[in-house]
């Protein structure tokens, strides 16, 4: 039993708070001074980016175009079977890195998922020599 006032894990402090979906009042107010005029808006930042207005540039392009946070890696990864074969698999994060295959932000986000393979691995082995130690004990 918890004391009174403290957390309860997973349970919310407010369970009657904000409905999901529910929108604040200033959002709701700037639609609706914005409501009608949204083309007008989109009009003038064109012609105002089309001017050389940089702010209206970047804001017209980030919104045809957002920011990219995240793109798939072709990359050829050594199979990861054992630990062993990880030194395999980051000499090749490494190599990719030096050649400008791979920039070392994308290496060390694909050395994360090596390394939590590698532990994967040395769970699934760590389990299997326990089953066999308690198979002996048997």
């Amino acid at each position: 039993m918890s004391k009174p006032g403290a957390f309860v894990r997973g349970q919310s402090g407010n369970p009657k708070g904000r409905p999901k979906g529910a929108r604040h009042k200033t959002t709701l107010a700037m639609e609706a001074l914005l409501a009608g005029e949204a083309e007008g808006l989109t009009r003038k930042a064109i012609e105002l980016a089309q001017d050389g207005d940089t702010v209206a540039l970047r804001l017209c392009l980030d919104r045809l175009m957002p920011v990219r946070k995240d793109r798939p890696v072709p990359f050829a990864l050594p199979p990861i079977e054992t630990t062993a074969d990880l030194t395999k698999a980051t000499g090749a994060l490494l190599t990719a890195v030096a050649s400008g295959e791979l920039t070392p932000s994308e290496a060390a986000e694909l050395g994360k998922l090596v390394d939590a393979h590698v532990r994967a691995i040395e769970v699934t082995d760590v389990q299997a020599r326990l089953d066999a130690l308690e198979g002996l004990k048997k």
